[in-house]
């Protein structure tokens, strides 16, 4: 187990990614988790989704994670048990979906359709104090809010995987510098490592410029 150092406020921000140690959120041919999920994993994931976040995600994610829940939900889905609380889980939890394309009402259940500029909003949101926040997948939808100042904790799970040959959707792309100081961090499954951060962007490398956000 890890150890916090800071306690999260009511309006805390958190991107929350799943990566392959050579930084990709996917990779061709292989299974959703790299096809390491394991039970302790899946057991935390069905916790995290108990909590009283709000998730954030963009139409690409919304459009798979509704559609792996609603086949969960489903009799012989060939998801395993974890997997399905899991997945099935998160149509109970509010959701706000930032889309230009979608059309509302949307069927996933507790989801809201936000058109709008997202920096704009999850700033509103911030400031109004209405929950803890943690986004979904949503790559680009998590560097906007990172670039712009706003995310408080930065969390990873990495998988032990190399993907340099399939691997899909570079998630640090386009990133800016950003500086982590290390808040928790702990092992499912004997193989997973849960990273968490609070982020610091920087104007450039450390002593060459002010910080654009200070924690």
């Amino acid at each position: 187990m890890g150890e916090t150092t800071r306690e999260t406020s009511s309006a805390d921000l958190m991107v929350d990614l799943i990566i392959s140690l050579d930084g990709f959120a996917s990779a061709e041919g292989w299974p959703g988790w790299w096809g390491l999920e394991g039970p302790e994993y899946l057991g935390w994931l069905e916790q995290e989704g108990q909590k009283d976040y709000t998730f954030l995600m963009g139409a690409n994610t919304y459009r798979l994670m509704s559609g792996m829940s609603e086949e969960a939900a489903a009799e012989g889905s060939g998801f395993s048990e974890d997997e399905g609380a899991a997945l099935t889980g998160l149509a109970a939890v509010p959701k706000v979906v930032f889309s230009s394309t979608l059309q509302a009402p949307l069927t996933w259940p507790n989801s809201e359709l936000v058109s709008e500029d997202a920096v704009e909003a999850v700033t509103e949101m911030k400031r109004t104090g209405t929950g803890p926040l943690s986004t979904l997948g949503s790559l680009s939808l998590c560097r906007a809010l990172l670039t712009a100042g706003l995310v408080d904790r930065f969390r990873l799970v990495v998988f032990p995987v190399i993907t340099g040959r399939t691997g899909r959707e570079r998630i640090y792309d386009g990133y800016p510098d950003v500086s982590l100081e290390m808040v928790d961090s702990r092992t499912f499954d004997g193989r997973l490592q849960l990273l968490e951060y609070i982020p610091t962007v920087l104007s450039g490398p450390p002593g060459t410029g002010p910080r654009m956000r200070e924690q």
